[in-house]
């Protein structure tokens, strides 16, 4: 009989322990609200204002000082713009060097933790195009594939020259210069990624990989990439957001956006309509379809690396 009335003293002390647990959570979440109020409103200035406002000027004939308000058929008309249709041409190919961009470096990453001969001078030079600037990077690139520079020197040296191009002389040749050159900058980046990520891993898995007869490729494939998800992922996503967003300099050094629209991209249309053509609306729209682009890969990045948990 004793037995009843503990449970029930025992029963209304726990639920007196969730209701001030919820309690506190409240409090502590209202708390929290309050004190990142003032962060959140200075972010709202400094970011959803000028999105706005370009969300606004997207839809005007603006040159700078005055606008002249068009409404949304200004989108409608870059939709089926054929220039606008290549420059989305142009960033789709770039993406098709992205997993090369994520392939390369993964594999040197692989062959510097086995520490092969050479590992740290190599790991150096590999470091090396992180440390240099987009505006260096596309200087030497130029020099490197134009119709005179060293690649077309190189195939004449080894009896090629039939196979001499100026590749940034024509459209798709220059875009392909661009690609090579963005997978070449990137490969120090996610070099350091991977290896950051292969230093986390448990050196037993590998140790008991190689009693068990295991070959190196046996084990990049059952052991380290398994274990590498979230970082391949997060290169993955770097890697987008860089051939979206970070080869303004690069395209500008190298090409100028052409030969054409042969390698102008979304980020570059954004300069030149507005700042070469003064056309800043027409600039504006340009920068909110980049913005809404990278909002839908942001959003399927998201998708796929929640799908992969």
């Amino acid at each position: 009989m004793t037995a009843i009335p503990r449970l029930a003293r025992a029963s209304s002390a726990r639920r007196a322990d969730a209701r001030r647990s919820s309690a506190l959570a409240r409090t502590r979440g209202r708390s929290g609200m309050l004190l990142s109020a003032p962060a959140l409103a200075f972010v709202g200035v400094l970011l959803f204002i000028p999105i706005g406002q370009a969300a606004y000027y997207s839809m005007t004939d603006w040159d700078g000082i005055t606008s002249t308000w068009r409404g949304p058929g200004t989108f409608l008309h870059a939709l089926r713009d054929p220039a606008f249709l290549r420059i989305l041409e142009n960033n789709a190919m770039l993406l098709l060097a992205v997993p090369v961009a994520i392939v390369i470096p993964l594999g040197v990453a692989f062959l510097l933790n086995q520490q092969v001969a050479g590992w740290r001078f190599f790991r150096s030079v590999y470091f090396l195009p992180t440390a240099i600037s987009w505006v260096v990077i596309g200087m030497v690139a130029t020099r490197f594939f134009a119709q005179r520079g060293l690649l077309n020197s190189m195939l004449g040296a080894a009896g090629l020259g039939f196979l001499k191009t100026d590749m940034l002389g024509h459209e798709y040749t220059a875009l392909l210069a661009v690609a090579i050159t963005f997978v070449w900058s990137m490969v120090g980046t996610n070099t350091i990624i991977f290896i950051t990520g292969m230093a986390t891993l448990d050196p037993s898995l590998y140790e008991a990989a190689q009693v068990d007869g295991a070959g190196t490729w046996r084990i990049l494939w059952k052991i380290t990439l398994p274990q590498l998800t979230r970082f391949i992922q997060f290169a993955f996503v770097m890697t987008i957001i860089s051939a979206f967003t970070g080869l303004f300099s690069l395209i500008f050094v190298m090409t100028g956006g052409g030969p054409g629209y042969g390698t102008t991209t979304l980020e570059f249309q954004v300069y030149q309509t507005a700042f070469s053509q003064g056309a800043f609306g027409a600039g504006a729209l340009y920068g909110v379809l980049l913005f809404v682009v990278m909002a839908v890969v942001g959003l399927i990045q998201v998708r796929l690396m929640r799908g992969s948990r």
